[in-house]
């Protein structure tokens, strides 16, 4: 009986139900979806791409929305790439481009600085154990939402495919990403969000 196949094919039965949208590369992903994940988030905003440099350039006032969310209880988390590794300078001579990958970690150190030292907003750079894991893949995690872009060899960060994940499940896709943050955030070494002193 052709219905019930044919209703499968549509509704998301399986483990895939926590996949809300696939885009073959992360620029395709509306500025929209970030700008709604960011204002939506109540209780956890965690950007653990190696640089997460590009989120800077997509959202406006991003300091004041990040500050914000912080001061209302909402945990914010960087976790990023040393930019004096091994792993850095490896990833550099791999992509060959100007805007260099130790430069664009850079750039999201100094927006960081510029944020005071508010409770609930932290900053850590992975370890370099974790390196070589955490350059690979990209989660930024909001509350039950999850936005998650594998490195694909050569390809930088916005011509690697990006997953919009949705929890609804234990165990599920969006649990299994989480926990593979979380494990490279408990490895991390501490680094300072607050203004450099004069």
């Amino acid at each position: 009986m052709p219905w019930p196949d044919a209703l499968q094919s549509v509704l998301k039965t399986g483990h895939d139900r926590e996949v809300l949208a696939v885009h073959p590369y992360r620029s395709a992903c509306p500025r929209s979806v970030w700008a709604q994940l960011f204002a939506e988030a109540r209780s956890e905003i965690f950007l653990a791409g190696y640089t997460n440099y590009f989120v800077w350039l997509e959202q406006p006032a991003l300091l004041r929305t990040l500050r914000r969310k912080a001061e209302s209880g909402c945990r914010v988390r960087f976790l990023l790439g040393d930019p004096d590794s091994e792993t850095t300078r490896r990833r550099e001579r791999i992509e060959d481009v100007t805007l260099t990958v130790s430069t664009r970690i850079r750039i999201t150190l100094e927006h960081l600085a510029e944020l005071p030292d508010t409770d609930g907003i932290e900053g850590r750079f992975s370890s370099p154990e974790d390196g070589p894991n955490h350059i690979g893949l990209s989660v930024s995690r909001f509350d039950e939402h999850a936005l998650v872009t594998p490195h694909l060899a050569r390809a930088i960060g916005h011509d690697s495919p990006l997953m919009h994940l949705r929890r609804s499940e234990e165990n599920g896709m969006f649990d299994r990403f989480a926990e593979h943050i979380e494990e490279l955030w408990s490895r991390g070494s501490v680094i300072r969000t607050g203004p450099t002193p004069a």
